[in-house]
């Protein structure tokens, strides 16, 4: 009889331990449960060091004529702040030699510069400037940067299939007063954190554009990127396409790689 009585308290206590953290679960608050899953995302993305690929942009018009453009792009990974990209374009001719350098930062605005040797002079993009177009494309200088979670507030709106997959809904808004955005809705898969979809949403809170982004491959057994990602603007039809080529990682890059002084020089 006292052994049944144990079992049963034992019982009792395991379905109230049970009973607790459902009710923890549900009492999590939207914006609790967002930033959860955004802090899943960065950390699943930590500590990829630096690496460099081969990338083709391909701009089209509403009527679907397209120019296509070969560029290089270098990353460093900073630890403790956003993260470092040079952009080098080296094809067509009409903008080979275009360098485009960006600082990503957590908790100030992003320090970003271009040179176009058309001017001959480096140009650095003020901050008000960040929502415009990058390079004619439909991506603007603030899509260049990296992912910071200290750049936007969170919020779960739900869960859903996209492309097949199971998938959190976020909804992410920018705290830059700057920003060309006033919310973004994000679909990352349940199984890898990984994007598939954003929307973004201008300043008059109306669809403004859709990034697509697929065909991801895994790195170093660790770290997922997409070879082809399309920013639709929803808005004037107008499409630009990024197409990733030999992405290597841990190439030797570091700081003195990704210097304002040099993009003049920049190979």
């Amino acid at each position: 009889m006292t052994n049944l009585k144990s079992r049963c308290c034992q019982l009792l206590m395991l379905l109230s331990l049970v009973l607790l953290l459902n009710l923890n679960v549900y009492a999590q608050t939207a914006d609790e449960r967002g930033l959860e899953i955004a802090k899943e995302r960065k950390a699943r993305d930590i500590g990829w060091g630096d690496s460099s690929a081969d990338v083709s942009m391909i701009l089209r018009n509403a009527q679907g004529q397209e120019v296509e453009r070969k560029m290089r792009i270098k990353s460093l990974e900073v630890i403790g702040d956003g993260d470092k990209g040079l952009t080098i374009f080296d094809q067509p001719l009409d903008v080979k030699g275009t360098a485009f350098l960006s600082f990503s930062h957590t908790n100030e605005p992003d320090d970003q510069w271009i040179y176009l040797p058309k001017r001959k002079r480096v140009t650095r993009i003020r901050s008000k400037n960040k929502s415009g177009p990058f390079m004619g494309s439909e991506f603007a200088y603030e899509d260049m940067s990296s992912f910071e979670i200290e750049k936007f507030t969170f919020k779960f709106l739900r869960e859903e299939s996209f492309d097949g997959q199971a998938c959190f809904v976020v909804e992410q808004i920018p705290l830059d007063k700057n920003s060309g955005y006033t919310k973004q809705v994000v679909w990352l898969d349940k199984k890898h954190y990984r994007v598939l979809k954003v929307e973004s949403y201008d300043r008059k809170k109306s669809l403004l554009k859709e990034l697509v982004m697929e065909e991801y491959e895994l790195y170093l057994n660790k770290y997922w990127r997409p070879m082809r990602m399309e920013m639709f603007n929803e808005q004037n039809g107008k499409s630009t396409e990024l197409v990733t080529h030999n992405l290597e990682f841990d190439v030797g890059l570091g700081k003195g790689d990704f210097d304002e002084a040099r993009l003049k020089n920049v190979k």
